[in-house]
């Protein structure tokens, strides 16, 4: 069974699903050190659908939202070509149709299909749009995704609140530890030291 989504613009069509994209992105957050995942089994899914997606298709093909989730974090992170994406792809289409004066469009997908492409739809209007801004917190800690929207696009974090300053106060520590290592060093083979200072 086919279903469609309609916009006045195609463009309005493809950004309309940024905040969904990065939703699924963060399906899978790392809670107390644990990896969690938001559409582990069905009636979590259920829930996670009903909080971002607005009248959600009951028959959401979720083995495949995961498989869209798992290759679109591993595109985002630069660890495989978007490639792995084009299977969702080839079910979906873009339909203009004429109404009065104006031309609409559509995204046409199978109705199992259609949360997955839309996301797809919306990656490919920020790859176009808004080029690396899309990106996984940088602490290694993190499983986070965000979208860097600072005038410089050199944000790393995905909330300077938590994982910016939890990594600054840890490069902090590791600084200022660092002295006391090298100290230790010295008085423990003061020769080596000596010998280091006379090359």
């Amino acid at each position: 069974m086919a279903t469609e989504v309609r916009f006045s613009k195609v463009d309005e069509l493809r950004e309309s699903g940024q905040e969904l994209l990065l939703a699924l992105l963060n399906t899978t957050p790392t809670v107390s050190g644990d990896r969690q995942d938001d559409l582990a089994d069905h009636s979590s899914a259920v829930v996670w659908l009903a909080a971002n997606v607005e009248d959600p298709p009951g028959a959401t093909d979720l083995v495949q939202l995961r498989e869209v989730r798992a290759g679109l974090q591993s595109v985002v992170s630069g660890a495989e070509a978007p490639a792995v994406l084009a299977d969702v792809l080839e079910q979906a289409r873009l339909a203009p149709a004429l109404s009065g004066n104006s031309v609409s469009w559509t995204i046409q997908a199978p109705a199992q299909a259609l949360v997955a492409a839309r996301v797809l739809l919306a990656w490919d209007w920020m790859r176009e749009n808004m080029p690396g801004r899309l990106r996984p917190c940088a602490n290694p800690e993190c499983s986070r995704f965000f979208v860097d929207r600072s005038r410089n696009n050199q944000a790393r974090w995905c909330s300077m609140a938590t994982c910016g300053n939890r990594m600054k106060a840890r490069r902090h520590y590791a600084r200022s530890k660092r002295p006391n290592v090298e100290r230790a060093a010295r008085d423990q083979y003061p020769d080596s030291a000596h010998d280091h200072d006379h090359r």
